[in-house]
């Protein structure tokens, strides 16, 4: 017998770096928090990030979730609406956490750029019927909400209003 990098035993003759190769797969998965693509109209390789979650109604008073993304370095928003996460909810009994929304948002994304549908703006609204169809893919591709990588740290050094941009009327800026 022999031992897995998880401490399991294995029949002789199994490959360790094989398993190795496997474990590590399966623990960073490639998801939409960090991705690049192709911009249809243009052949732009577009690098994608997540920045940030925001809860809209305090920021722009709308009854949605905001996921900032940074394309190239230029903010784009996809304004989530509320509602798909009592309608996921009701509908299936599971939640919309953070992690996948911004997923799901991620997911959005990369195919409004790969369909064309990106012309630059700023903002994309999608509708509730998009958020669970991109989230349902999304766990789907991932297996399980908690395969689902954890959101990265900004930066702990700089305050997240200063890192987004974003500066409440009467705030020091």
């Amino acid at each position: 017998m022999c031992v897995d990098p998880r401490g399991i035993e294995q029949k002789s003759g199994s490959n360790p770096v094989l398993l190795i190769l496997l474990h590590s797969f399966k623990l960073e998965p490639i998801m939409y928090e960090d991705f690049r693509v192709t911009d249809r109209w243009t052949g732009e390789d577009l690098h994608c990030e997540w920045k940030g979650t925001v809860v809209a109604i305090a920021t722009r008073h709308a009854d949605a979730t905001d996921i900032r993304f940074a394309v190239n370095g230029r903010p784009v928003w996809i304004a989530m609406p509320n509602l798909a996460w009592t309608e996921m909810k009701r509908r299936t009994g599971y939640i919309i956490t953070d992690y996948l929304a911004a997923q799901a948002a991620g997911r959005y994304l990369q195919h409004a750029i790969q369909s064309g549908y990106d012309n630059g703006r700023e903002m994309y609204t999608m509708t509730v019927e998009e958020v669970l169809e991109h989230a349902n893919a999304v766990v789907k591709e991932a297996g399980r909400t908690d395969n689902l990588p954890s959101l990265p740290v900004i930066n702990p050094d700089i305050r997240p209003e200063d890192e987004m941009g974003i500066h409440l009327p009467g705030e020091p800026a």
